[in-house]
């Protein structure tokens, strides 16, 4: 999915935010903490949104050559429905504009193409990923 950033739908959400802290995204998104450790985390821009004082969403941003790209956008199963994670997209686009990106782009799961098009992205195409059949002996 993609959009022109001037085609935002959505006004600056008014969202509680926790400090944005790179350990704290990957803990959240499940990754290791060695998750791409050759990567300098201040190239990434981390939103958290709170809820009740606990970490709830997440959504991450890196900008390359005009172009803001937003990657593991995610909310704890409870606190789902509550708009979280469209609220960290839009401040996503918000801020990629305030930084001079012109586009943003994503992948999205079908479960979230919604939250998505509510904030202007369209969908440009499928992208079908082949998983190999596990072996009758793995796990």
């Amino acid at each position: 999915m993609a959009m022109p950033l001037d085609d935002i739908r959505l006004p600056r959400p008014d969202v509680e935010l926790a400090p944005p802290c790179w350990l704290d995204h990957l803990r959240f998104a499940g990754v290791p903490p060695n998750f791409v450790s050759g990567a300098d985390p201040h190239a990434y821009h981390i939103l958290i949104a709170r809820l009740g004082g606990e970490n709830v969403a997440t959504a991450m941003a890196f900008d390359h050559r005009g172009d803001c790209g937003i990657y593991n956008t995610g909310t704890a199963e409870h606190a789902r429905r509550c708009g979280l994670a469209t609220a960290l997209t839009a401040l996503q686009v918000h801020d990629a504009l305030t930084r001079g990106c012109q586009t943003g782009s994503l992948q999205s799961t079908e479960m979230a193409e919604r939250i998505y098009a509510a904030v202007g992205f369209r969908n440009l195409g499928r992208i079908l990923e082949y998983v190999p059949p596990r072996r009758s002996s793995e796990p």
